[in-house]
């Protein structure tokens, strides 16, 4: 799920969805179409539980997640969570912050809802989303087995 206010209107092209779909799907997951949405809390908050309503298991956001006054993907976010992943979060920040130093002013949250389903907010830039998918990909098949009661191992 994208979040931009131009990219919404089509004033600008979004390229981050596109590629996290990509190395989503390469990675092995059935990956849905990508939505974009407009800045805010409560386009996002829409967004979300529709896509958690259609069944999906995993939910990257692209976007709204600075300091702008109009990035609220977090705050759109964190209603939906049950259980926040600040260490994946954290993760993430301190990943970008090797490429870029002020992405830790990324305000991303990681998550689980009470149905089981991951939510991820990454930065709006392709670089970031492929940086971020890079950090989370590999914990995936251990978080989603875990969610649906798999073991330690």
């Amino acid at each position: 799920m994208v979040v931009s206010d131009r990219c919404s209107t089509g004033a600008a092209t979004d390229r981050s969805g596109p590629r996290a779909a990509e190395l989503l799907a390469a990675a092995g997951f059935q990956v849905g179409p990508v939505r974009v949405v407009p800045d805010g809390a409560e386009s996002v908050a829409g967004a979300l539980g529709a896509a958690l309503a259609d069944g999906a298991e995993l939910v990257v956001t692209s976007g709204g997640t600075g300091v702008a006054p109009r990035d609220l993907t977090p705050e759109g976010t964190v209603g939906l969570l049950a259980r926040e992943l600040p260490g994946l979060a954290e993760a993430l920040r301190r990943e970008g912050s090797r490429h870029v130093p002020t992405a830790v002013l990324s305000r991303g949250l990681a998550g689980v809802t009470a149905n089981g389903a991951v939510v991820v907010n990454l930065p709006g830039s392709p670089a970031a989303v492929e940086q971020g998918l890079a950090t989370l990909i590999p914990l995936l098949p251990h978080l989603l087995d875990q969610l649906a009661g798999g073991d330690h191992h």
